[in-house]
């Protein structure tokens, strides 16, 4: 909305700085962030009084966790809605919209709706089961299905934001890179057919939908790993974006992609000011309203900029939190032993004796040299 301010340069010279996606990227960050600061000691509080309170596993369950986060019982769940506000109101108030940012857009608001179906169910029956995992997978599926015809239907290249139909969404989306591999001209870049990149896509944004859902167990460790990731995904984006970056770095050039820059600046300003009320102790939780929609926003940021495996490193956090579950669950189910005291493993160092802050401290740093590493794989190629 405010990119159009740069055609009034004539009327006030400095609005030409609206054109830069560097300046709007900030405008949304510290947008998003104030907006969140605004919102949640109100947000809390209405939540607090309709008893929107998480439900947890009894000590029949789970044992001496139930011990160890007994008094998080009374803490409202649903804190998603903080950032789904934040992210949402400051992207388009600040971004150029096009294709990639309404796919962006539009993904993130039906996995919240998802996220939060979930979250209801387990506040109005007052137990942790929520919505049907296959319930869960309907939406994902329906989601996926929904972001690929915005991005290969009719309009995606009226959408794109580029002159040149060539370079539209259509095209682009159906290429296939890898990291630490270049293209240069003359060698052709695999091409996906149109079933390929729907199971593509649906892997990429339910495995990161659950990976995200799995970490957030602890107070503020899913959101402090989601700072780091949209801060990393903003560079990527504005490198995508920019013809030169992009092809000094030889990764994809997706023109549009830049605003996007935008989104991840947002999502970064919201999950800072989510991270002030979910630091221990936490005020108030995401909930499957945040943690679903956040790994579904970051997927599809990852799929339409061509890093989708990268993301691998870039959330190695998340990555590392969904195997411990899987393979917890193959060993028990093969050998009848587990390999964690309980997963996912932020649980099995709890169990250890560390305390809860170690523990997200700890991750953070981890999320933090993930991050870093991820960033230089656009270097190595």
């Amino acid at each position: 909305m405010l990119s159009w301010l740069q055609f009034s340069e004539d009327l006030w010279g400095p609005l030409r700085l609206f054109q830069y996606i560097s300046v709007r990227s900030l405008g949304a960050g510290i947008t998003a962030l104030i907006m969140g600061f605004w919102i949640g000691p109100f947000l809390i509080r209405k939540l607090r009084n309709i008893g929107a309170k998480q439900a947890f596993r009894g000590k029949d369950e789970v044992g001496d966790l139930a011990d160890l986060h007994s008094d998080k019982s009374h803490t409202p769940t649903m804190g998603g809605a903080l950032i789904f506000i934040s992210v949402l109101c400051s992207t388009l108030l600040w971004a150029e919209p096009n294709v990639y940012v309404c796919t962006a857009l539009i993904t993130y608001t039906l996995l919240t709706g998802v996220g939060f179906a979930d979250d209801y169910l387990k506040v109005s029956k007052k137990n942790s089961k929520g919505l049907p995992g296959k319930f869960k997978l309907l939406g994902q599926l329906g989601t996926t299905a929904v972001a690929l015809f915005i991005l290969l239907g009719p309009f995606a290249n009226d959408l794109s934001g580029v002159g040149n139909e060539s370079l539209g969404s259509p095209d682009k989306m159906r290429e296939f890179w890898i990291p630490f591999v270049s293209y240069p001209d003359g060698l052709g870049i695999p091409m996906m057919s149109t079933v390929t990149l729907f199971i593509f896509f649906l892997i990429t944004l339910s495995g990161t939908s659950n990976a995200i859902n799995l970490t957030d167990g602890l107070d503020g460790l899913a959101i402090g790993c989601t700072v780091t990731v949209a801060l990393t995904y903003g560079i990527m984006s504005y490198a995508s974006g920019n013809f030169l970056i992009a092809d000094y770095l030889k990764i994809s050039w997706v023109p549009g992609s830049g605003e996007l820059t935008i989104l991840c600046t947002a999502l970064l300003g919201g999950s800072l000011a989510f991270l002030w009320y979910n630091a221990h102790p936490a005020e108030i939780f995401m909930g499957d309203t945040g943690s679903l929609a956040i790994g579904g926003l970051v997927g599809i940021i990852a799929l339409m900029i061509h890093q989708p495996l990268t993301l691998i490193i870039v959330g190695g956090i998340f990555v590392i939190e969904a195997m411990s579950v899987i393979l917890q669950v193959a060993s028990f189910k093969l050998r009848g032993k587990r390999i964690f005291l309980m997963s996912p493993i932020h649980h099995h160092f709890e169990l250890k004796g560390w305390k809860e802050t170690k523990v997200v401290i700890r991750f953070w740093i981890l999320s933090l040299l993930f991050a870093l590493i991820g960033l230089a794989t656009l270097k190595l190629r």
